[in-house]
C-alpha cells in the first residue's frame, strides 16, 4: 500500500524543477508510504510522478518507480494485487523476463502484452498510472470496487492525477477553489457524492474506470460492473456452502504478504467471520467509555475462543473531540460519518503493531446485510397495490400529525426510487432549502444521481436495486474512502476481503430471499459464518459502529463549541444559522434527535477550516 502522484505536461511560471515539484507534493502524503520515496520525470517533460511506499511485497527491490524490460513502460502503483503469483507464470511463458518479486512489475508487463485489456486480469484493490514512453500515453486506473481512491484534474492543460487530493496543493498552477455544487448533496448523502469533488475541477476516478490522457484529451472508460444476475437454482444450505468457500479463498488470498497480518474486530458478524478464519495472532478493537457504545468485552471473548491476541483500546471523549480536525484533513473531503474516527482510533492502534490488517466491509452490500433493506417487506402490503391508491394515502399520512403509521403511509405511497438514497439520507430537499444560503439551495434533487444507477437494474426486484445503489454509492462514498483515508493516515494498509470478484461472484446469484427476508438480513452468508462462529454472533443484528453524538450534542461543552462553529463567518457564508441554532437548542433540550444533521454541517466545516482557513 502507497500513493502516488503527478502531473503530464511542462509547468509554466515556476522557477522550480519537475522534480522539486514533485517531491513537494509527494511530501503531502507521506503517512501513504513512510519507507521510502520515488520519482520518475520523462526526458520530454511529458509525465512527472512521485511515490512514497509502505513496504508490504518485496520489502528489498520494490521501490516505485518499476519498469519493463526496455524500460519503456513505468508504472506507479497503490494497492496489491492476490493474484499477481499466477499472471507472473503467464506472463513468462509469454516471453517476459522479471528484475523483481513485486506485483507492482506485473502491471507494467500487462500493460506491454494485453494494452488496456489487462485491467480484467486483475484480482486485487489498486489505483495505479503506467505511462508508456513510446507513444506517451498514460493510463490511470481504479480497481472494480473502488476500494483505492484515484483522483484527477485537467489543470489548464496539465493532467493532474493522485491518491490523495491533497497532494495537488503545492502544484503551481493549481487553483484552489470551492465547489459550491457539492454541499447540497453532501448534506443529504453526507459524504461528497458528486464525480466533481469539493474542490473545483478534481474528480474522483469512478470505480472500475479508466482513463487515458492522450494528445492533451482525457477519455474516461467503464471496464467494471457489477449487477446480480438471475438466481441459480439451489438449496439454501448449497448457497451458504458457497460463501463460505469464497469468503476463506479471499481471505487466504489477502493475507499475501512478507509481513504480518491482523485483523480489525468489531462485535459484528462481518469482522468477527474474518478474525475467526485469517489464521493470524492479533486483533484490534476500540470502544468508548458509555456502555452501550463498547464492544470491548465482545472482542476479547471472541479472540480468545478462537486463540487469538486483542489489543484494544477505550477512545475517551475528549480524543474523539480533539481527533476531529485530523480526521477531515486525511479525508481530504468533508464525511459526516461519526464512525470515521473510530476507524482512526483502530488504524492508529494496528498500526503499532503491524503494517497490514483485514476489515469487514463490503458484506451488507454484497449479501444484504443493512436493516433498510427488509424495508420492501414491510412496505409490500402498500406496494401491491395500485399506484393511485398509494398515492392517495402518501397525501393523507402527509397532512397527519406525528403519530404512529404516518411515515410508513409516506413512504409505501413512493417507489424504491423516489424513497431510498442510500444508508444515510440526512437533509431532505426541503431542509436542506431552510439552512442553505441562496443560490446553494437551488440544485437538483439527489434522486438524479441515484437515477443511473437504478435505471441499470430496472427490472431487478426492490431489494436487489437497494443493494446496487449501496455498492455504487454509499459503499464507495462513506465506507470504502474512510476505510482508507483512516488507514493510510496511520501508515496501514487495510485489506477488504469481502469485496473481492470470487465473493461477488457466490453473493450475485443468490435468490433474494436468502440475503434478506422477514426474519434476518444476510441470512446465507450468516449461515455460512455460522460454521466458523457462535450463534449469538452469527445472527447478531446489524449495529454498525455506535457512537455517542447523540449524548455529547447535548452537554453544555459540546453545545457551545458547536454553537460557536454555526455562528461563525464561514458558517455564515453558506448557511442560514437561525435555523442551524434552531437545530441545536431543539435537539439539546431533548425534543427531537437531530444529531445527525447537527453533525453533518459541523464536519463540513470542521474540513473548510483545515483546508480554506487555515493557510
Amino acid at each position: 500500500m502507497c500513493g502516488f502522484c503527478g502531473f503530464a505536461g511542462k509547468v509554466e511560471m515556476t522557477d522550480k524543477t519537475p522534480e522539486q515539484i514533485i517531491l513537494e507534493m509527494a511530501e503531502r502524503i507521506r503517512h501513504r508510504g513512510p519507507d521510502s520515496g520515488g520519482v520518475f520525470v520523462d526526458d520530454e517533460n511529458r509525465f512527472s510522478c512521485g511515490f512514497r511506499r509502505l513496504s508490504i511485497i518485496d520489502l528489498s527491490d520494490g521501490s516505485q518507480p518499476i519498469f519493463n524490460e526496455d524500460k519503456s513502460i513505468v508504472v506507479f502503483f497503490n494497492g496489491e494485487i492476490y493474484n499477481y503469483k499466477i499472471l507472473r507464470t503467464e506472463l513468462e511463458q509469454c516471453g517476459h523476463t522479471f528484475y523483481t518479486n513485486t506485483d507492482t512489475e506485473v502491471l507494467a508487463h500487462l500493460y506491454e502484452q494485453y494494452g488496456h485489456e489487462m485491467v480484467h486480469k486483475l484480482r486485487g484493490m489498486f489505483g495505479f498510472v503506467i505511462f508508456d514512453k513510446k507513444t506517451g500515453e498514460i493510463f490511470l486506473v481504479r480497481d472494480p470496487f473502488g476500494i483505492k481512491p484515484v483522483y484527477y484534474a485537467d489543470n489548464g492543460g496539465n493532467l493532474l492525477f493522485g491518491s490523495e487530493i491533497k497532494s495537488f496543493l503545492p502544484f503551481p498552477n493549481f487553483k484552489k477553489e470551492l465547489n459550491e455544487k457539492a454541499i447540497p448533496h453532501y448534506l443529504t448523502f453526507q459524504y461528497s457524492a458528486l464525480e466533481e469533488t469539493f474542490f473545483k475541477n478534481v474528480f474522483k476516478l469512478p470505480p472500475g474506470h479508466f482513463i487515458v490522457f492522450a494528445n492533451g484529451k482525457i477519455t474516461k472508460t467503464r471496464y467494471a460492473v457489477h449487477k446480480f444476475l438471475s438466481p441459480e437454482e439451489k438449496t439454501f444450505e448449497q448457497a451458504a456452502d458457497n460463501i463460505e468457500q469464497a469468503v476463506i479463498n479471499s481471505i487466504e488470498a489477502h493475507k499475501i504478504s512478507d509481513v504480518e497480518v491482523g485483523s480489525f474486530l468489531s462485535s459484528g458478524v462481518d469482522s468477527s467471520f474474518v478474525a475467526a478464519r485469517f489464521n493470524g495472532d492479533k486483533t484490534f478493537t476500540v470502544g468508548f467509555d458509555y456502555d452501550k457504545y463498547n464492544e470491548i468485552d465482545y472482542a476479547k471473548r471472541l479472540s480468545e475462543k478462537v486463540g487469538i491476541e486483542n489489543f484494544s483500546k477505550m477512545i475517551t471523549t475528549k480524543e474523539y473531540w480533539d481527533s476531529i480536525p485530523k480526521v477531515q484533513y486525511h479525508m481530504d473531503e468533508p464525511l459526516a460519518d461519526p464512525s470515521a474516527v473510530a476507524l482512526y482510533f483502530v488504524s492508529q492502534l494496528a498500526s503499532a503493531h503491524v503494517k497490514v490488517a483485514l476489515s469487514g466491509e463490503g458484506a451488507d452490500e454484497f449479501f444484504g446485510g443493512y436493516n433498510i433493506y427488509k424495508e420492501p417487506i414491510s412496505l409490500n402490503i402498500l406496494t401491491k397495490l395500485p399506484i393511485f391508491i398509494r398515492k392517495t394515502l402518501g397525501a393523507i399520512g402527509k397532512i397527519l400529525p406525528d403519530v404512529k403509521g404516518k411515515s410508513f403511509l409516506i413512504r409505501g405511497s413512493k417507489t424504491v426510487e423516489e424513497r431510498f438514497i442510500g444508508n444515510a439520507n440526512i437533509f431532505s430537499v426541503k431542509e436542506r432549502k431552510k439552512i442553505l444560503k441562496s443560490p446553494l439551495d437551488r440544485t437538483t434533487p439527489p434522486t438524479e444521481l441515484t437515477k443511473k444507477y437504478y435505471d441499470e437494474v430496472a427490472d431487478r426486484d426492490d431489494i436487489t436495486k437497494m443493494q446496487y445503489l449501496d455498492i455504487n454509492m454509499w459503499l464507495v462514498g462513506d465506507i470504502l474512502l474512510k476505510a482508507d483515508k483512516m488507514s493510510m493516515a496511520h501508515s496501514l494498509e487495510v485489506r477488504v476481503p469481502y469485496l473481492d470478484r470470487e465473493v461477488f461472484a457466490a453473493a450475485r446469484t443468490l435468490p433474494t430471499k436468502y440475503r434478506t427476508n422477514k426474519k434476518e438480513t444476510k441470512a446465507a452468508f450468516r449461515a455460512a459464518a455460522l460454521k466458523s462462529l457462535p450463534p449469538e454472533v452469527a445472527s447478531k443484528k446489524k449495529l454498525g459502529f455506535p457512537v455517542p453524538i447523540r449524548v455529547w450534542l447535548r452537554e453544555e461543552k459540546y453545545y457551545e463549541k458547536i454553537k460557536k462553529a454555526f455562528l461563525s463567518e464561514t458558517s455564515r457564508k453558506y448557511f442560514n444559522e437561525k435555523e442551524l441554532i434552531r437545530l441545536l437548542d431543539r435537539h439539546k433540550s431533548g425534543k427531537k434527535d437531530y444529531s445527525r444533521k447537527i453533525w453533518c454541517v459541523y464536519m463540513f466545516l470542521v474540513w473548510h477550516q483545515q483546508f480554506f482557513n487555515a493557510e
